[in-house]
């Protein structure tokens, strides 16, 4: 079994958003998406996979489609699969967000 306290694990970089691996498979994708100030994570989708983001620190605007949504820590923002989604920290302060991609079981 395999545990992560994700306090110890988040890591910044100064020219661009540092991605952190905390686990992976064939069927699942974790990690964590650490922004500095005015760092971002351009517009992209996933085919055949949603997205959960999950604020562990900080702010940001996340933009899903064409809607776009300002969460804080403690807030959980799924993203269904083909949706173009990014994040850009328009704060202040350090962003960090625990990612999960996993394939759509469903269609």
């Amino acid at each position: 079994m395999d545990s992560f306290k994700l306090a110890d694990l988040i890591a910044f970089q100064p020219d661009k958003m540092a991605k952190v691996d905390v686990a992976s498979s064939s069927h699942l994708i974790c990690g964590l998406n650490c922004f500095e100030p005015g760092q971002v994570q351009k517009a992209h989708a996933h085919k055949g996979a949603d997205k959960l983001y999950y604020v562990i620190e900080g702010s940001g605007e996340f933009s899903v489609g064409a809607e776009k949504r300002r969460l804080s820590q403690g807030e959980l923002l799924h993203v269904p699969e083909n949706v173009e989604h990014g994040v850009v920290n328009d704060s202040d302060g350090r962003l960090a967000v625990l990612i999960v991609i996993t394939p759509n079981l469903h269609g």
